[in-house]
Formats: C-alpha cells, structure tokens, sequence
C-alpha cells in the first residue's frame, strides 16, 4: 500500500475534469439532494478549492438550505447557513459565512464533502487536515449522511490506507452517479 502522500500527489493528478463530467457531477448532486427530505434541514456543501468539482450552482435553482464549513485553523469545523451576506476567509483562508449560529447536526439533511479519492469501503482520503474526521468522530455528526464528491478518476480500485478515527462516508457521487461502500 502506497503512503498518504504518495496517493495524495497521485489523485490530486487525476482530477482534471472537463465541463461535461463537472455538469454531470452537479446533475448527480441535485437527484441525490432530490431524494433526501430535507424540509428546513441543510445540506452542507463546500466552497471548491482548485480541482475540485464545484457545487455552488445549486443555489442557482430550488433547494434547501444551504450550509458551509468554517474551519477555526486549529482543526475544529463548524457549519453555518449560507445566506446572503459576503463571505469572509476563514481559519484555513477558504470563503466562509463569518457569523451565525453554528449548525447542529440535526440541522443538517446531508454532507457534500470533496476529497483526492474514496475507496470502495467509503474511506475518504483528504488533504491531511482531519477537519471531516474530527467533525465526524462526533456520533451525531457520525449520523448525518456524508457523502464524497469527486470525479470517477478518483475512485480508488484499491483499500485506502485508514486510520483508527477514519468513519466510513455514505457514499460517493462521481460524473457516473452515486455509489455506495459494497
């Protein structure tokens, strides 16, 4: 089995989409989004760093509330409700609301989180940061549906080194639909 960083550099190459495959990743997202009752519940996205698909279009059309993770820079990540007010940088320099209430986990229908890749057992491979495990180590975030969002290049065909903390995502959504851990 390779190292973390050696699969890091090695997904983070894989990950070249082009506008179709990035349209039909968004297209996948909705349907999923569409199955869930969300009623006031979020779903939590994320603000897309460079090769990472982009799901802020969904504030485009209908949708339920909208939420986005703020990290503090010491490895705690909360979420807050995405409205209309500017975003500010967070703790890491990602675009973030920068006031509200933290959202608790029953506030929240689903999670779309990105990574470099996810393996078959839904075992998500990051940047390192352990924001998602620490937010995830939590049982009751531990409940709230989270799934991967990334291009089908980066499904690992191999197990994904894990770690004692690493909580197996729900599933993953790639240009070729939704998946599940087998």
């Amino acid at each position: 089995m390779s190292s973390k960083p050696t699969l890091r550099r090695h997904f983070k190459a894989q990950r070249h989409l082009e506008e179709a495959a990035t349209r039909s990743i968004q297209n996948a997202v909705a349907a999923l989004i569409g199955q869930f009752n969300c009623g006031s519940r979020h779903v939590g996205i994320y603000w897309p760093l460079p090769g990472e698909v982009d799901v802020r279009p969904l504030r485009d059309g209908p949708h339920p509330p909208l939420a986005l993770p703020v990290a503090d820079g010491n490895g705690r990540l909360i979420y807050r409700s995405w409205g209309e007010e500017p975003l500010q940088p967070d703790g890491c320099g990602i675009p973030a609301p920068a006031a509200g209430d933290a959202l608790q986990p029953d506030q929240l229908a689903l999670l779309l989180v990105p990574a470099l890749a996810v393996d078959g057992a839904g075992i998500r491979l990051g940047y390192g940061g352990g924001y998602y495990d620490r937010l995830r180590a939590d049982p009751a975030w531990a409940a709230v549906p989270a799934w991967v969002v990334l291009p089908s290049t980066c499904l690992a065909a191999e197990a994904l080194p894990r770690e004692s903390w690493d909580v197996p995502f729900t599933g993953w959504i790639t240009e070729q639909g939704a998946g599940r851990p087998a």
